[in-house]
């Protein structure tokens, strides 16, 4: 299957009725105010308040170049095209490119054929390079690393999404910079590029020209984000709703990470780990922990840290906090149970452990996580 990526110009009839509902509706028919204000500030119509954008209609839209790269991920490269592209076509002017304009090959068995070569890329604002197969394995080409290295150089604002963090690693562009990625590649991406500082938790960084989003669905995040940089909270927050989403999702926001299980092994601290996830409603202390695989509490602390990565305590409480997120999406048990059947104590105690290490409350969590049981059940998506 092939799809033609062609010009995302639209008519001026769709344009007209795409801005009307897209940005005049979130801010009241936005009019250009008569006063002597800033260019940049437009006043409602309905008598609200001012609301600031961050361009001038009168001037050209922003060049978007979106850099797709062989087996780049479908939904990656659909949501910025959805975003600025078909929702915001009056502030946005996107394209896409790959090297010397080929027909990119997408994951999962489509080919898509960009507007152009990689030439688009000296003409942006804004570059994004969406997720793409392979990532932690396959190096991106020479002369898309040299595109997206010259652009960052000139100024450029550089955007991931998911495992587009790896290209942008490659050019050097997140040197001395914290990002992230998906979360299952958070590791690979540390290992590969030691001058990165990887953050695997978070849903978005913002680095002001340079911005990575975590794994998918985290890119919708980053993009309502620029959105609001770009056009001011109003217009993220119409968009939030025509994308049924919820409307904010802050950058410092958890991603899902899945804890790794402990794999099987015969080894002291393998055989320590298994006890203590077998445990964790005890209130286990590394002494305990020590006894157990029988050597001393320094030892055991030094050789654990190695083999895990964190302290015992450390690792012991991400596994608990595991465990609660797994009785809250599957079980109907209530907070004060959950927090003792983890070993986390009193409500009080877990819940403050739980938004340490989620940002979410349990309750939130559980909304969120759990899927409808009914197809009454929906999500309120407030302003």
């Amino acid at each position: 299957m092939s799809i033609s990526l062609g010009s995302c110009a639209a008519s001026d009839e769709w344009q007209s009725c795409h801005l009307s509902q897209a940005f005049r509706r979130a801010t009241g028919s936005l009019a250009r105010s008569t006063s002597r204000r800033s260019p940049r500030t437009w006043k409602r119509n309905d008598g609200g308040s001012f609301a600031t954008v961050h361009y001038d209609p009168a001037m050209a839209r922003h060049r978007v170049v979106v850099v797709l790269v062989d087996d780049v991920l479908p939904l990656d490269m659909a949501i910025p095209m959805h975003v600025f592209a078909r929702e915001a076509p009056e502030a946005y002017d996107v394209v896409t490119a790959s090297l010397d304009g080929r027909p990119v090959p997408v994951a999962g068995g489509m080919t898509v054929v960009p507007d152009g070569g990689l030439d688009l890329v000296r003409r942006a604002d804004t570059v994004i390079v969406p997720g793409y197969g392979g990532a932690a394995d396959h190096p991106v080409d020479a002369a898309t690393t040299r595109a997206l290295g010259v652009a960052a150089r000139r100024g450029v604002r550089m955007i991931s999404v998911c495992s587009g963090a790896f290209a942008l690693a490659q050019a050097g562009i997140l040197d001395g910079l914290t990002a992230t990625t998906h979360w299952s590649l958070c590791d690979a991406l540390a290992s590969q590029y030691p001058r990165v500082t990887v953050d695997s938790s978070v849903m978005f960084v913002d680095n002001d020209t340079v911005l990575t989003s975590g794994g998918v669905t985290a890119g919708v995040d980053l993009c309502l984000h620029v959105l609001a940089k770009d056009l001011g909270p109003s217009a993220a927050r119409h968009m939030s709703r025509r994308l049924v989403m919820a409307p904010r999702r802050d950058g410092d926001q958890r991603q899902f990470v899945e804890t790794r299980t402990v794999p099987p092994g015969d080894d002291t601290i393998a055989a320590a780990q298994q006890w203590m996830l077998a445990s964790l409603a005890e209130p286990l202390t590394v002494a305990q922990m020590a006894a157990h695989a029988n050597t001393s509490e320094r030892s055991f602390h030094r050789r654990f840290t190695e083999r895990a990565g964190l302290p015992p305590l450390a690792w012991l409480r991400n596994h608990r906090i595991a465990r609660a997120k797994e009785l809250l999406e599957t079980t109907d048990l209530p907070v004060e149970q959950i927090a003792g059947d983890v070993g986390l104590g009193t409500s009080a105690n877990f819940r403050m452990h739980f938004r340490r290490a989620t940002s979410l409350s349990p309750r939130e969590h559980r909304r969120q996580f759990t899927f409808a049981s009914s197809p009454r059940e929906v999500i309120e998506l407030n302003a």
